[in-house]
């Protein structure tokens, strides 16, 4: 986990304009891409003339960093029972997020504790606590864009940004209007500046008009049905600015291994916009991971703390470390887990090695390769 000091500026707090971190090891801020009133240019620090007295403190060389991925998170039925007690509320898996610098997972759940429930099939809801839950386990950033973030109604909006600024969780994908529901969570970990984007490729088609984020409406970024135009255009402009461009998707098709057209579209129209690293979850089950280019993409995290019976294939679970340095992508590791009651746990030995391999083999029918090919 990022051992964040500056104070996040998050979607509900600070209307898109820039504003200067406090400083130390890692800092963050959120800007805007687009919208009337929004600074579309990154927050930039004036610099201070040091004291005649006094030698100036050189910023400390950067190093490459780990950013650790892992899929759905929710706080459903018998799980909600965890949230009694937030801050011990994750699995032991949670741990590998914590460890790495920065860490980002899927939370698939409105987080309010109002509202009406969505006619869908599936509708999930969680307290604030289930932010708390998320940062106490080293968690650094949420994606909320998913076809459940609005289970409960418009207020699913409001209530997720109020409760994101209170406990300092920040979440992207989800905002107050388009601007902010696209625009980046940047952080700078060991001198190295990574923005987060997210968008969902899954909505039920109902709920399409009224989920959807625009100029005038809160909701949730999207990139449906291969209109991938807004996510994409997000990625370029955030691209000059930063070191590391990672976009989080919700997207494939439930209980499939090999990813969708849409899915691989999608992920040759953001490494050609910029992206270094795109991921994602929806299916429920795990995907392959591996290079396109030189971008690292992968297909499908699985669940991770999920109500799923033991030995369902829906259980099966990990997390991705990638070791960054700018631009290039290293040292690809997935760790494989099993869900028990819910909570993931890390496997060993040879089931462990068994896991892997299956992983492995999904890479081929994405397309990907085991190492960059450019």
């Amino acid at each position: 986990m990022a051992a964040i000091t500056g104070l996040a500026c998050v979607l509900a707090a600070c209307g898109g304009d820039d504003s200067p971190d406090a400083g130390g090891e890692t800092t963050t801020t959120r800007y805007s891409t687009e919208g009337p009133g929004q600074t579309s240019q990154p927050p930039t620090t004036t610099p201070t003339t040091a004291p005649t007295t006094t030698q100036a403190t050189p910023d400390p060389p950067s190093r490459p960093i780990t950013i650790a991925f892992a899929g759905d998170v929710h706080f459903e039925s018998f799980l909600a029972a965890t949230l009694a007690h937030p801050r011990t509320a994750m699995g032991p898996m949670a741990r590998l997020l914590a460890n790495a610098d920065l860490s980002i997972v899927n939370l698939e759940t409105a987080i309010t504790t109002r509202g009406t429930p969505e006619p869908k099939e599936f509708r999930f809801h969680a307290p604030p606590s289930a932010l708390v839950a998320l940062k106490a386990a080293g968690v650094d950033v949420a994606t909320m864009a998913n076809n459940h973030g609005l289970d409960y109604g418009p207020v699913s909006v409001p209530d997720a940004l109020v409760a994101s600024a209170a406990v300092d969780m920040p979440v992207i994908g989800i905002g107050r209007d388009a601007a902010r529901a696209y625009a980046p969570w940047i952080v700078t970990s060991h001198g190295q500046r990574v923005a987060f984007l997210a968008a969902t490729a899954v909505m039920d088609p109902p709920l399409v008009d009224s989920w959807s984020a625009t100029a005038t409406q809160p909701g949730l970024a999207t990139a449906l049905d291969g209109d991938n135009a807004r996510i994409v255009a997000a990625v370029k402009k955030v691209r000059p600015h930063v070191d590391t461009v990672v976009v989080d998707l919700h997207y494939g098709s439930d209980l499939l291994t090999c990813p969708t057209e849409i899915q691989r579209n999608l992920a040759d129209d953001l490494v050609a916009a910029g992206a270094d690293v795109v991921v994602g979850q929806h299916a429920h089950v795990v995907l392959g991971g591996g290079y396109l280019g030189s971008a690292y993409v992968d297909f499908g995290l699985g669940n991770f703390q999920f109500y799923v019976s033991n030995d369902s294939p829906t259980s099966e679970t990990g997390v991705l470390v990638l070791t960054v340095d700018g631009r290039t992508v290293t040292h690809p590791r997935w760790v494989p887990g099993q869900i028990v009651n819910g909570l993931p746990t890390a496997l060993a030995g040879g089931e462990a090695a068994a896991a892997h391999d299956h992983w492995a083999s999904l890479r081929a029918c994405g397309g990907l390769t085991d190492r960059p090919t450019r």
